[in-house]
């Protein structure tokens, strides 16, 4: 089996997932596989270590100057990162590194890097949705989209902040050996749903305020936890001490209770519909199940 060299360049005031989350990602498919499918390292300008914003020091296998061929080039992103752009030595090894690598991806404000040294194309790319409307402007022949977890361009790949590159290294795993080893390694890093590209940033999960402590919070945590029972009015408010008209009001006033079941049914829809095992979803109309899908941030080819 072919083995890739993935070298993640890292620098000081770097974020520490946007290194560890893809690495993980990485090296699980070695452990998958029985062997190094992949050749990890960490990249910076100096060897040692680089020390991020919240202070923990990661640690550094290669300096620019003694990488060797790149298969994958990740870049990180961070605090740090517009100090990197501006070092005229990051910028010439990026150059050179990426046009000679199969393929070049970003994490987060990686993407600054990455149009600093003019590796990114006229195609979408994305970074953190607080960094991006720096990122059209610095930069207004790229096309930013601030909404999808990950874009790619051909070769090129940028993807949000944090998290979203570990959703970024699910798909190049999976480009490179298949769907079915990237879900495995989502289900080892317990990555609930492996997130598709074009999913937002602003799911209604990571977004929705949760309500306060007490009986709407007890509810929610039911709905969460029993997504295939009775959820009706009548039973969550049981389930609460609450009559029924009470309970509606205070739900009404906190959260909308038919977005909460429907946004959790839809979550756990998507993970079946991910995992090996053999479903059937049966449905009285199937485009209606697919436009609540749809409704529900998921994307899907028209039928």
């Amino acid at each position: 089996m072919q083995r890739r060299t993935v070298v993640l360049l890292a620098f000081d005031g770097v974020q520490p997932l946007d290194v560890t989350g893809p690495h993980e990602v990485f090296a699980g498919a070695n452990e998958a596989l029985g062997g190094p499918v992949y050749d990890l390292s960490v990249a910076a300008p100096t060897r040692g270590g680089v020390r991020s914003p919240s202070g923990l020091v990661l640690g550094v296998d290669r300096d620019l100057r003694t990488v060797p061929p790149v298969d994958t080039l990740l870049v990180a992103g961070g605090q740090g990162v517009h100090a990197a752009r501006r070092d005229e030595a990051v910028l010439a090894w990026v150059r050179a590194t990426a046009a000679g690598a199969r393929r070049v991806a970003s994490v987060c404000t990686g993407a600054f890097l990455l149009a600093s040294a003019g590796v990114l194309g006229e195609g979408p790319v994305t970074t953190h949705w607080a960094h991006a409307d720096r990122l059209a402007r610095e930069f207004p022949d790229l096309e930013v989209d601030a909404d999808p977890v990950y874009t790619t361009d051909g070769r090129v790949w940028t993807s949000a902040g944090v998290t979203a590159g570990m959703d970024l290294a699910l798909a190049l795993v999976e480009a490179d050996h298949g769907a079915e080893l990237a879900q495995l390694i989502a289900r080892h890093l317990v990555l609930f749903l492996r997130r598709p590209g074009g999913q937002s940033q602003f799911s209604t999960s990571v977004w929705a305020a949760a309500p306060p402590p007490g009986p709407v919070r007890a509810a929610c945590d039911h709905i969460h936890a029993h997504v295939a029972d009775d959820l009706s009015i009548d039973r969550l408010a049981g389930l609460v001490g609450l009559s029924a008209r009470h309970f509606q009001r205070e739900f009404r006033r906190q959260v909308q209770i038919r977005a909460v079941v429907e946004r959790v049914g839809l979550n756990a829809v998507r993970h079946e519909l991910a995992s090996p095992i053999p479903i059937f979803v049966a449905s009285e109309d199937g485009r209606f199940l697919l436009r609540q899908l749809r409704r529900g941030g998921a994307r899907f080819p028209r039928v």
